[in-house]
């Protein structure tokens, strides 16, 4: 009995340890060459092996190779518990061996219709992985009656493999769409409970059945449809799971988004799910309803009141899955919302913190001004109980709330004081940092307690980073306040008292005082010169550096406005890219690096850029607290137009044709898409302009594994406008297109007629080729095609086309430019509010907005201001739209434009038709 005793311990050890040694397991598969075979230590093995295998042990080719032909000498072996184990292994180890088609015929024998066998599902999902795409057609018979099969484990098996090899064998699996079918429509099944009485289920096979079906008819949106629609009647389906009613729920849900003609009728069957039995069905279907894009308030009323009624429910997933999808609807319907704030109310107390966190957050976005000063004390002791990534996802949400109601700003002031002297890890302090900087840029009443608040933050702050931006943004936002001398003494502690790091960004700091305090500027320049005089002796030579460059900066006013009180900075992408091509062009060393061709971003848009993400981000909500929100600054349109064109050029760079035709001025940022892309060709054009030529890129797309296209080209004819403005040079086909080849592309040149005009009209596009088609038997190219076309939308050159976005002082810059200007007064009564306006114009001018005037403030007037470079040498232009909204009468719009040369004034007038 001891000894026996021993034995367990021992086995038991052996299985149950976390840790397993890869190179002792390895060794102990000697034992699958035993004879006769041990199924207890067989099993004990495979499992340490399965495990190794689940928390992504890798085993060289090799090694796995020979593991997998060592435990497929097992099959010698009856035992039903050992061959479970040894599917799994194999299937598992089927993706990294060699030769693992050789086990094919041992597997067979295990799935024949007439074996009764508790493994035969493991040896179906075991054949899918280790069997050849071309094999396939031999196993039909095989899974098809698996397919089919009374037990739901053996038709699940089979559903499951057929699936994941349908990408490598459509054409067959298409060929079982009778017994997929069948295998959805099978009727209910009985089981015994535990409390003695019988239940009935459907089985799980319907789940997979489903998403198989669906799989195979795709790309079909009618046979979709039909599917969605003769599953979903009363009465006339078998489709009892649960799974499987949320899958078709989903289903419904994106036909109802793909296509607005079936946006009512799916709506009704989202409506008729509501009312299922099943608690995990309706809220799918609720869910779905939320999250429709097009939903009225009163399309909201009957979904929200089956959530509001499982927030009241004991079951803490149905609780959570509600009030996560009211947390993502407060954000688009808010009013809608609020009629569950009583029932949010009472969650705030529940045990799961999730559940809790979501209904705080909700009950931020949904509340009314009135119910501020309650939430923020009910939060106050929260904060208390939870994680740092819990308390991220609540701080966010109070961020939000400070822009909604700017006159509660004292509250949540304090509450965020309060939170940064709370223990807490980085991401938790940045995000409330992250939010005082929102309130002193947004609010303007809040600037100076908040500016407080951070000095008393820096003076025990434990992370760096933070230490610097709080130091950066007392530099730029301090000078401007009624007592500036105030922000010197905290900044100047950090020069004594930090590390290099924050010793260097303090220095910056104190110089920016020296240089734009306004009020008793004498008196604070000397202050701040003794005390970078002080910096000099420092002992690291960032911060010595830093102090003597800015002693000499605030004795030169000329330098100061070129440096410190320059507010632009160059794209970074763009310098990048253009740094790159100086270094590895040979002929560059002989002059200089011209950094005047470098786009300047303001670095006040960065900021409104990267403030507005973060708000948008933190509105949307999150669905997991351990998603932690990205404070990097947001690309502004001149950069990441900067970005594109780098991009394009070198792809064109390499093509001999262009060669002669210089630097691309423009290139279009986005593709245009001249084609749906569920259709047969997929077609889309990217628009390049040169100083004498436009070349139009078509990116071609074969979608038809069944035909081969050849001498593809695209036929463009300019209409009437446009044919004596342009002059076709060649076109570049591609010689042959598969479906396998992905997205060609297909160059047309143009030339403009006269450099100095700016060509604007449409071409009509045709696709010409030469259609083959490829034998199914063989799979050769049948050597007889025949000329076909396909006609594509028509494309446009517009004024975006020439214009590229740039950074202005538009103050500045617009008194000096006087020689070329006009004004024009329109009258765009199809615009229904400013901020409409304002986004039309930017993307029809293509021009930056400067300052954040692209966001509309005030709804009845507002002014835009813009600017642009225009390709061709023709130089700068400014643009400044003064806007007035009347409801009934549309957007007055006064158009003023201002530019260096008469052709860019031109085309940027006469853009508004």
């Amino acid at each position: 009995m001891s000894l026996k005793k021993n034995e367990e311990i021992t086995s038991s050890n052996s299985v149950g340890s976390f840790y397993q040694d890869k190179t002792a397991v390895f060794q102990e598969a000697r034992i699958f060459n035993q004879s006769p075979i041990s199924p207890r230590k067989s099993r004990i093995l495979l499992t340490k092996l399965a495990y190794l295998l689940s928390i992504g042990e890798t085993f060289s080719k090799t090694e796995s190779t020979s593991l997998f032909f060592s435990v497929t000498k097992l099959f010698q072996n009856k035992d039903p518990a050992l061959r479970q184990m040894v599917y799994l292994v194999v299937k598992e180890l089927s993706s990294s061996a060699d030769d693992v088609i050789m086990a094919t015929s041992s597997i067979m024998k295990d799935i024949q219709p007439n074996l009764d066998v508790i493994y035969r599902p493991n040896a179906i999902r075991a054949l899918s992985r280790v069997t050849d795409p071309s094999m396939i057609q031999g196993l039909e018979r095989f899974f098809r009656t698996a397919l089919v099969d009374k037990s739901p484990s053996i038709s699940a098996a089979a559903l499951v493999s057929s699936y994941h090899l349908y990408p490598e064998a459509k054409d067959i699996i298409k060929r079982w769409a009778n017994e997929v079918t069948e295998a959805l429509s099978k009727p209910e099944i009985s089981r015994f409970s535990l409390d003695g009485s019988w239940q009935s289920t459907s089985a799980i096979s319907q789940y997979h059945a489903l998403a198989l079906l669906y799989t195979i008819r795709d790309k079909d949106r009618m046979a979709v449809t039909k599917l969605v629609q003769g599953l979903a009647t009363p009465g006339s389906s078998s489709l009892r799971n649960p799974l499987a009613l949320c899958m078709l729920v989903r289903y419904a849900a994106r036909l109802m988004d793909e296509d607005p003609n079936l946006q009512r009728p799916m709506l009704e069957l989202l409506e008729g799910w509501l009312r299922n039995k099943s608690d995990m069905v309706s809220i799918e279907a609720a869910r779905a309803i939320c999250d429709w894009k097009g939903a009225k308030p009163n399309d909201l009323m009957r979904p929200i009141a089956v959530l509001q009624l499982a927030l009241s429910t004991p079951k803490t997933p149905l609780k959570f899955a509600a009030i996560r999808t009211l947390n993502r609807l407060a954000q688009v319907h808010p009013q809608a919302v609020a009629a569950c704030n009583l029932e949010m109310e009472n969650l705030i107390t529940d045990s799961n913190r999730s559940i809790a966190t979501f209904a705080i957050t909700t009950l931020l976005k949904t509340g009314n001004e009135a119910s501020v000063d309650r939430l923020m004390k009910q939060i106050s002791g929260f904060m208390l109980e939870i994680s740092d990534e819990f308390k991220v996802i609540v701080v966010d949400a109070v961020r939000a709330l400070c822009l909604k109601f700017p006159s509660k700003h004292v509250a949540m002031l304090g509450f965020l004081s309060g939170a940064l002297r709370d223990e807490g890890g980085y991401d938790f302090k940045r995000a409330v940092v992250d939010a005082i900087f929102d309130m002193i840029k947004y609010i303007e009443e809040s600037k100076e307690t908040a500016l407080s608040h951070l000095c008393e933050f820096i003076e025990d702050c434990e992370f760096t980073k933070l230490s610097v931006r709080v130091l950066h943004l007392l530099g730029v936002e301090g000078p401007k306040t009624l007592e500036p001398t105030k922000y010197i003494r905290h900044i100047y502690n950090r020069v004594v008292l930090e590390n290099a790091i924050v010793r260097a960004a303090a220095v910056s700091s104190l110089a920016k005082f020296g240089v734009n305090v306004v009020q008793g500027a004498e008196s604070v320049r000397r202050s701040v010169k003794v005390l970078l005089g002080r910096c000099l002796d420092d002992i690291d030579d960032e911060v010595r550096d830093r102090a003597a460059m800015y002693m000499r900066i605030i004795e030169d006013d000329e330098l100061a406005s070129r440096t410190v009180k320059d507010d632009s900075t160059y794209s970074i992408g763009a310098l990048e890219s253009k740094l790159v091509a100086y270094v590895n062009d040979p002929s560059s060393s002989a002059q200089a690096f011209d950094a005047s061709a470098i786009p300047r971003v303001n670095k006040e848009q960065i900021r409104i850029d990267t403030n507005k993400a973060i708000v948008n981000e933190s509105a949307m909500g999150t669905s997991t607290p351990d998603v932690t929100q990205s404070s990097s600054p947001a690309p502004t349109a001149a950069a990441s137009k900067e970005d594109t064109t780098a991009k394009y050029a070198e792809q064109i760079a390499n093509i001999p044709e262009f060669a002669t035709y210089g630097p691309i001025l423009q290139s279009s940022s986005n593709p245009v898409e001249l084609t749906e892309r569920e259709t047969e060709y997929v077609v889309s054009a990217i628009k390049h302009v040169f100083a004498s030529h436009i070349v139009f890129q078509f990116n071609v797309q074969n979608t038809i594994a069944e035909n081969v296209l050849e001498d593809v080209s695209v036929i463009m004819q300019p209409t009437d406008d446009l044919s004596e403005q342009v002059q076709e040079d060649f076109i570049m086909p591609v010689q042959q297109l598969t479906s396998e080849m992905g997205s060609t592309a297909i160059y047309v040149s143009f030339t403009r007629v006269l450099e100095e005009e700016y060509p604007l009209g449409s071409f009509i596009n045709t696709l010409s080729f030469i259609s083959k088609e490829v034998d199914p038997d063989t799979g050769d190219l049948e050597p007889e095609g025949y000329k076909d076309e396909y006609q594509i939308e028509d494309i446009e050159l517009q004024v975006a086309d020439y214009v590229q976005p740039s950074y202005a002082s538009f103050g500045n810059e617009w008194e000096k430019h006087t020689t070329y200007a006009a004004t024009e007064t329109f009258s765009l009564t199809a615009l229904d509010s400013l901020q409409s306006a304002c986004d039309s114009l930017v993307e029809l001018l293509n021009m930056e907005a400067l300052g954040g005037s692209q966001n509309a403030t005030n709804p009845a007037i507002h002014t835009l201001e813009l600017s642009g470079l225009v390709c061709g040498g023709a130089g700068k232009a400014l643009a400044r739209a003064r806007m007035a909204y009347e409801e009934g009468s549309g957007v007055t719009l006064e158009f003023s434009v201002r530019a260096e040369s008469q052709n860019g004034l031109d085309l940027i007038i006469n853009a508004i038709q």
